[in-house]
């Protein structure tokens, strides 16, 4: 049955419904595209984890016209599994739509109900008591973790993040960046004391394969990341959007050197690493300068 309900829909201005009825379409098992036929709630869900990262990836960017198109890409993967939902007489869009206004308005008291916070911080309490609450609700337990319920398919940075947060709302927390610092350089010794000893006569083979099966070592090296997102959390900075700003200004100024590299008209391998040392610091210092 289609959504709307005139003799020419692909004519029709663009909407949600029109959105919806194009989704049907696609799914319609005699008439639809077959790729879009056989996907399940399953199979889709790296597609949606890739548009999630375009829409990203777009903002960071700058790139409006992009972000406008991405968040299209996004939108749909909504209606896909909205629609998938209605196949099995689970859920349909309106439900979806129902389900994240309750959400706001209840999590939102000091906005849509007399209630009222005297500071930020009163207010993101709130927050995370009522996600407590739907967890308990959803789980039917009194006792259920604090941890409960964090996506194992996160981004391993925005794991821990999370990780950390829930448990800072509980009081399991440095009090002190300052605290955070000294633990992560507590975790760097711990990692210096795994690594091979320079005094040791090894081969280089010899010394990566000593690397690749140390388990201490490979523990150790989580542990420091996990400090290091902690002092990003305590600085008020998401540790995945730094590390993904650090990767693409990284790359900018690679880029840079491979041009220097290429003018010189000599191959990469041909450089020492002191000359392509000091095409990095003309390249960030050209960057300085394009900034004033």
């Amino acid at each position: 049955m289609s959504i709307i309900n005139t003799p020419n829909q692909l004519k029709q201005p663009a909407s949600i419904a029109k959105l919806r009825w194009i989704m049907s379409e696609l799914r319609h098992p005699e008439t639809g595209c077959p790729w879009d036929i056989k996907q399940t709630f399953k199979s889709i869900v790296s597609h949606t984890i890739e548009e999630a990262y375009e829409v990203a990836d777009a903002i960071e960017q700058g790139d409006l016209v992009e972000v406008k198109k991405e968040l299209g890409d996004l939108l749909f993967q909504v209606i896909f599994y909205s629609h998938l939902g209605e196949e099995l007489q689970a859920f349909n869009f309106d439900d979806v739509v129902a389900a994240i206004c309750e959400k706001l308005i209840r999590r939102h008291p000091h906005v849509f109900a007399e209630q009222h916070f005297n500071a930020e911080r009163d207010i993101k309490a709130n927050w995370e008591n009522e996600k407590i609450k739907e967890r308990q609700d959803k789980n039917q337990q009194d006792n259920l973790s604090i941890l409960a319920d964090i996506p194992k398919n996160l981004p391993a940075l925005s794991q821990a993040n999370k990780i950390q947060k829930r448990c800072a709302h509980v009081g399991f927390d440095w009090h002190n960046i300052d605290d955070v610092f000294a633990k992560v350089v507590e975790e760097v010794e711990e990692v210096k004391a795994e690594l091979p000893s320079k005094n040791e006569q090894i081969t280089a083979d010899k010394l990566n394969e000593s690397l690749e099966n140390n388990t201490s070592l490979h523990e150790e090296l989580g542990d420091l990341l996990f400090a290091v997102v902690n002092v990003c959390r305590h600085a008020k900075a998401d540790p995945e959007t730094l590390l993904r700003q650090a990767n693409h200004k990284f790359t900018k100024r690679f880029n840079g050197v491979e041009a220097k590299v290429a003018q010189s008209g000599k191959a990469f391998n041909e450089h020492s690493l002191e000359q392509l040392e000091h095409y990095w610091q003309q390249v960030k210092r050209q960057e300085k300068n394009d900034c004033l």
